[in-house]
Order: C-alpha cells, then structure tokens, then sequence
C-alpha cells in the first residue's frame, strides 16, 4: 500500500500531452491553446467615438459652460460602420454614433448630453481636453503583439477576443477519449427495476460527469461481468481509447478479477491499493500501453479516486498546467474522528463566514453515501497521523465547487 503522495508521482511521471488538433473558436472554450496567437492588424483599426456626441476640436470647446456655451457648426453625421466625408475644421464639429471612425482634425468628443441642438450648430455646455471619448487606434492590440500566449486556458473573454482578430480556427490540445467499464453481476442498467440483490449502475454515470467536468470525452463500454472472458473482451474494447477506467473488481473477493485481467493483458501494475479513504482498493497499470486506472467499486470511492488520482492525468494529458484543486484553511464546525493510517477525504461544505471559513461535513461519510456527495462542495483532507480535530480546529479543505458556497444544508454538529 502507498501514499496518495506516491501514487500521485508514479501515475504523473509516465503522463504526456496529447497531440494537437484545429477546432472552430465555438468548441474551444475551456481548451489549452496550442499555438500563440499574434495580431494582424490594430484592434480597433482606426480612431473611434466611445460614445454618442459630438466630434471636434478641443480648442473650440475651451471656456465652454452652462452659461457661456460655445456654439459650433454641425458639418454632418457619421453612423457606426460608415466613414466620415469631411474634415473638422476650426469652429466645426461633426454628429457620431458610438464605435463611428472620428474624421479629421477632430481629436475629442463631446457627449450627447452635455450639447443642446439649435438648428444646423450645435450648443456646447462643456469643455473638454484632446482624446476625451476618443478609442484610439490599437488602443487594445496591437498588430504583432502575441494575444493569447500557448498553454492559455481559452475563457469567453479569450474567444471574444479571438473572433476580433478574425480567427474562426484555433490550435489546442486534443481531448483525451476515456473508456469507462463498471463491473459486478450485481449490475444492472438504467431504466431497469432491479430485482432483490441487484442495483443500478450509477457508478459509469458519475465517472462520465466527471471526464466531462475536466475536459474528456467519456466512452462508455457498459457492465463488465465477473469472468475472466467477458473483462478480457470489454478491455479489448477499451484499446481504442486514450485512458481506460474500471469500477469495481479490484478488491480481494474471490470474484474481483480485474487486477488479475489487467495483469494479464499489459504491463505488471504499477500499484495496487492507496492509503486513502474512501479509495483504499484503487489499482494503477497499463492495457497495451494505454493507462488504466482500476477504481473501487463504492460510488463514493470511485468519485474521490477519480479526483485526486485521475483527474490530475487528464488535464495534464491536455496541457494543463493547474491540475490541482484550490486549497486552503478553514475552520471545523464539528468535531472529526478518523483512524490512523490514511488520508481521509471527507465530503464538506465550506462557506465564508465574517472573514473566515467554515467547513461543514455534509452527514454520514459512508463509501456509498451519495447523497454526502452531491451536496459537497469540498473535501476536508486529514493526513495519516490526524486521528482527531475538535470543533474550532483549523482544516485543510479541497475544494470541488467554488460557486456552490450554500446554506441550505444541514449543519451537523
């Protein structure tokens, strides 16, 4: 049995980043850039009003107030999108719409509102300095400067800049495909009633969900059954995937055959069990060449395997750089028990509470309590030697959800 720590290092040292594919800029959110990506032109291209107003000459407006207004000559309108057909001169100015290319020798504008309109002039009520209201040209990119550097997460702020620079394809990592197989005749489909002794396979639901969650493409192979024949045809099947994972199997049942199958089929285990809980019965190898991960079988333990042992090695795959989850302090609301020799992950929930933390377990910390699950928003991480925190002791918390800071959840004390 080996340390979280050491599990960790052994799975991330074989781990490589795919390959590279060109996807349109719709399908890129989230996706690490492959590539930098430099401007070819000046963003915006040409001098343009941040507001509705007027275009003029600064000069003209000196001295400009409610009660000794400067009035100038309207010479024409400029609309969005269209260009100007004349020149600002001395005394002149000219009515824009937001975002409309200011026309020469105009260098500011004055808002709408600070102007009175009076036939073919306009009345100004206020001065303004050169630039006021005025985007300048590159004033937001600059032609040959790199815009978004390779290895960036693309955000929307990232695809909207990308569609301004006009580039509907971008370079990014590819998407590792992962193959997923529970396992135990115990199983039975969704849809199915299941009859005395059976239960329904939520297991290949929630490992889906969370390849989504972290960028991966979840290639479902259905119900492995407890033979050495039946795994042996599901893994072949999983060859054509980037990452494998199995639930199930991989305890010390007379029935649990898929560690004894993962031997079989490819290299020697790397491990098999982790100090952890829940999770202790987590077995790591390859199946011709590909990664698998042999999961335990509990929904809650499959869930936290899969985060602090698979989840790192899927978004390296994709040229992550943060493939850990934030951690911080908080504060215990309650009082923790736990026996020695683990890593306890302990489903949580952590809101802000005047300038500190709090964290809160979410009810009964069972393998297979989902319900403890769903309604977490963080783990609290108690190292091997931890056997007891008292209520107001200080924490380690991982956290799963940021946006789920809640209080509707039972506090239970």
């Amino acid at each position: 049995m080996i340390s979280v720590e050491k599990a960790l290092e052994t799975i991330l040292a074989g781990c490589c980043p795919l390959g590279f594919e060109k996807v349109n800029i719709l399908e890129a959110s989230g996706r690490v850039m492959g590539e930098d990506v430099i401007a070819q032109r000046d963003i915006p291209p040409s001098p343009n009003s941040a507001k509705d107003g007027y275009a003029v000459r600064s000069s003209d407006t000196k001295g400009a107030k409610s009660r000794t207004p400067v009035e100038l000559k309207v010479i024409e309108t400029i609309a969005a999108g269209s260009l100007p057909r004349k020149t600002v001169n001395k005394g002149q100015a000219a009515r824009i719409m937001t975002g409309a290319v200011i026309p020469k020798g105009a260098d500011a504008v004055v808002l709408r509102e600070e102007t009175e309109e009076k036939d073919k002039t306009v009345i100004m009520k206020t001065a303004v300095l050169r630039g006021a209201e005025v985007r300048f040209a590159g004033e937001d990119v600059k032609k040959g400067e790199i815009i978004i550097e390779k290895g960036s997460v693309l955000r929307p702020g990232h695809i909207g800049m990308l569609a301004a620079l006009g580039k509907a394809f971008v370079t990014v990592y590819q998407k590792p495909r992962v193959a997923i197989l529970c396992t135990g005749d115990e199983l039975v489909e969704l849809e199915t009633d299941p009859s005395p002794g059976k239960i329904v396979n939520s297991n290949s639901y929630s490992l889906a969900a969370q390849v989504r969650e972290c960028g991966g493409i979840p290639v479902m192979l259905g119900i492995g059954r407890d033979n050495r024949s039946d795994l042996v045809e599901k893994f072949e099947l999983a060859g054509r995937s980037d990452v494998v994972l199995s639930s199930g199997g991989v305890s010390v049942g007379d029935y649990d055959f898929v560690k004894d199958v993962m031997g079989d089929l490819g290299n020697a285990m790397h491990f098999w069990k982790v100090a952890m809980r829940p999770g202790k019965p987590m077995a790591f190898g390859s199946l011709n060449g590909l990664p698998l991960f042999g999961l335990p079988g509990n929904p809650v333990s499959v869930m936290v395997s899969f985060e602090q042992l698979v989840r790192p090695y899927l978004l390296k795959m994709q040229g992550h750089k943060q493939i850990f989850r934030q951690i911080f302090k908080a504060v215990s609301a309650q009082t923790i028990r736990k026996e020695t020799g683990f890593k306890h992950f302990m489903r949580a929930v952590v809101q802000k509470e005047g300038d500190r933390y709090v964290a809160r377990l979410t009810g009964e910390q069972g393998s297979g309590i989902l319900k403890s699950m769903m309604a977490a928003n963080a783990f609290i991480v108690l190292d091997e030697d931890v056997s007891f925190v008292k209520k107001g002791d200080e924490v380690v918390v991982q956290m799963l959800d940021e946006t789920m800071l809640r209080t509707d959840v039972p506090c239970f004390e």
